[in-house]
């Protein structure tokens, strides 16, 4: 059910390897892994994708793109994911960040007043930086790895009640064969 789902959502990896954007990535795109939707390469894609959302960067898309070719998992899971990052979620998860990493290196949080430009921007990194991409790494790092095993603990309890629903249905067949008519 959840490759079925997850299927529906997807394009063919043939429009995307004819883009001709991606076509100057050669033969690389050609791999299967980046395409096939199982458990390893989903797994992995998601928590390529949540990692990737923590990165303070621009751009986090071409990140997971990248990596995902790299680690051979599936780009179209991968990408997508890093939206969980976006003009309403950055603030709370990166200030989350920044706290987590006070608390690591065992620094008290600065109280700031937030303001919408690139002076206020420069100002305040250059005082926070190394707490708020501490915390970055970390909370990255975490949620990834629980990601990452919650996707494969899911998957596999699905599996698993797939067989036995299967399981059960041939018995109720072979039950109603012997019953006769």
């Amino acid at each position: 059910m959840a490759k079925k789902l997850i299927k529906r959502f997807l394009p063919h990896p043939d429009v995307i390897t004819q883009n001709r954007w991606i076509k100057k990535l050669g033969p690389r795109l050609q791999d299967p892994s980046l395409w096939h939707i199982n458990r390893r390469s989903c797994s992995g894609a998601l928590a390529l994708g949540i990692f990737c959302a923590f990165i303070p960067v621009p751009f986090q898309m071409v990140i997971a793109a990248l990596t995902a070719i790299w680690m051979r998992v599936n780009i179209l899971v991968a990408v997508p994911t890093v939206w969980i990052s976006n003009p309403i979620t950055i603030p709370p998860m990166f200030y989350f960040c920044y706290l987590v990493g006070t608390v690591i290196l065992g620094q008290q949080p600065d109280h700031f007043a937030f303001e919408l430009s690139f002076n206020w921007l420069m100002m305040e990194l250059s005082l926070i930086w190394q707490p708020f991409l501490l915390g970055c790494l970390v909370v990255g790092s975490v949620a990834a790895l629980f990601t990452f095993i919650l996707i494969r603990i899911l998957w596999r309890l699905h599996i698993i009640s797939h067989i036995r629903e299967r399981a059960q249905r041939l018995q109720n067949r072979r039950h109603q064969r012997q019953a006769g008519p």
